[in-house]
C-alpha cells in the first residue's frame, strides 16, 4: 500500500493532507525519513508520524443493513433516537454511507472506510442507486412516466433522465445516480403521485435481497472490491 494510503487508511488524515505531511519530512519508515508518498509500506513495517508510531492500519469493512422506517441513517442521535449504526454488532467505529430518510427504509451500508464512502457518494462517479416507490395519487399514466423518465423540474434544478418502470398501478422502480436530498420523493410530487412509501433495494452491485428489517451482513472482500469498480469518474480512463 502506498504511504499516503496507509496515513490516511490510519486515520492520520486526509490522502492529500498525507502527502504534504510526508512531503514536509514529517514521516519515518523504520527509521527512514521517507519524502516520497509513493513509498510501498505494510503492516511489517514501523511507521512514525512526528516521532509516534503508528498502531496499524485498520481492517476495512463494509455491512449492508436493511434499515427499518424510523431508524436514523447516523452514527449517533443527541436525542436518543435509534440509529442504523446500532443494528450492527461490531466494535470498529462504523459510518453510514450517504443517507436515507427516517421514514424510508431498506439498503444502507456501514463501513470504516472513508475513501470507499467518498467513491460511492460523490456525484462525479454517478453510482446508480434503485428504489421502490409505492405513490399516491391512482395508477401512473404513461404521461407521468414519461416526464420522470426524461427529467423533473425541482426548485434546485432539473434532474437528470432516470429509469422508472411501474412494477404495478402503484409501485414504481426508480434507478437514478444522483443524491438530491429526497430527491424521488419529490420528484413523484411533482408529477401528481406523492409517495407512500420508500425502499432502497439496491446501490451500485450490493442488492437487498432478502435481508430482513433490521438486519445486516458483512460484505465479502469480493463484494467490496465491485462496490470500488461501480461508478465511472469524469477522469478515469474508459
Amino acid at each position: 500500500m502506498r504511504l499516503a494510503k496507509y496515513l490516511a487508511h490510519a486515520g492520520v488524515a486526509s490522502r492529500r493532507a498525507a502527502e504534504t505531511m510526508i512531503a514536509a519530512g514529517r514521516v519515518r519508515v523504520d527509521g527512514e525519513l521517507v519524502r516520497d508518498p509513493a513509498r510501498d509500506v505494510g503492516e511489517e513495517n514501523r511507521v512514525k508520524v512526528d516521532g509516534q508510531v503508528l498502531a496499524g492500519v485498520e481492517t476495512r469493512v463494509v455491512y449492508v443493513v436493511n434499515k427499518p422506517v424510523g431508524v436514523l441513517s447516523t452514527a449517533h442521535d443527541t436525542h436518543g433516537r435509534p440509529t442504523v449504526v446500532e443494528l450492527v454488532g461490531e466494535e470498529r467505529r462504523l459510518y453510514p454511507v450517504g443517507r436515507l430518510d427516517g421514514d424510508s427504509s431498506g439498503l444502507i451500508l456501514l463501513t470504516n472506510d472513508g475513501e470507499l464512502a467518498n467513491r460511492l457518494t460523490h456525484p462525479r462517479y454517478g453510482v446508480a442507486k434503485t428504489y421502490r416507490a409505492r405513490v399516491g395519487g391512482g395508477s401512473v399514466g404513461e404521461r407521468a412516466l414519461q416526464a420522470l423518465r426524461a427529467g423533473v423540474q425541482l426548485a434546485d434544478g432539473k434532474t437528470s433522465p432516470a429509469q422508472v418502470r411501474r412494477v404495478r398501478g402503484d409501485l414504481l422502480e426508480f434507478t437514478i445516480r444522483e443524491g438530491r436530498n429526497r430527491q424521488v420523493r419529490r420528484m413523484c410530487e411533482a408529477v401528481g403521485h406523492p409517495v407512500l412509501a420508500l425502499e432502497r433495494v439496491r446501490l451500485g452491485p450490493v442488492r437487498l435481497g432478502d435481508l430482513k428489517a433490521g438486519a445486516s451482513r458483512r460484505l465479502s472482500k469480493v463484494e467490496i472490491a465491485k462496490l470500488r469498480d461501480s461508478g465511472t469518474d469524469a477522469g478515469d480512463p474508459p
